[in-house]
């Protein structure tokens, strides 16, 4: 099995879509809280649409809420943005204390054998992690790619 992280900003329906086909992505893992996006660009990835359109594909969706960052670790790096004088979408990179904190409070609790489980009998070759920061190290993806890889996943950035 193979993951790849993908991003929502930057890109468009078309653009998005063929990331997915091109790399052969199975898959589709949404780690959002809310599954919804504000304005009209990015309608696509609202969870009804975007579920429709991967059926379409023939892509498997789910939705791993437990792997999204809580409204208060969301609350964390909105602060640390503000003293860094960084707009969300222009951010590369979490702060420490985001790391520290969604490690601590969601990934050490997040049962990875039964993630991989669920996944295997799926038969998933190529998983997509998504979330929509547009810089994978801006976003808790990275993270749980991170964990991934240390148990030995490949992770491809997409």
């Amino acid at each position: 099995m193979k993951f790849f992280t993908i991003g929502l900003y930057g890109s468009n329906e078309q653009n998005f879509f063929n990331k997915l086909v091109e790399n052969n992505i199975d898959t589709f893992c949404d780690i959002r809280q809310r599954r919804g996006v504000r304005g009209a660009k990015y309608t696509f990835a609202n969870s009804r649409r975007l579920q429709e359109r991967l059926k379409d594909l023939n892509i498997n969706y789910l939705h791993i809420k437990e792997l999204a960052p809580t409204k208060e670790i969301r609350e964390l790096q909105k602060q640390d943005d503000k003293r860094k004088g960084i707009a969300k979408r222009k951010r590369n990179v979490l702060g420490d204390i985001f790391i520290i904190e969604y490690q601590n409070k969601i990934l050490k609790n997040f049962d990875f054998n039964d993630f991989l489980n669920t996944l295997r009998q799926l038969g998933s070759a190529n998983v997509a992690l998504f979330c929509v920061e547009q810089h994978h190290l801006a976003c808790h993806r990275s993270l749980v790619a991170e964990r991934l890889n240390q148990i030995g996943f490949k992770i491809v950035h997409i």
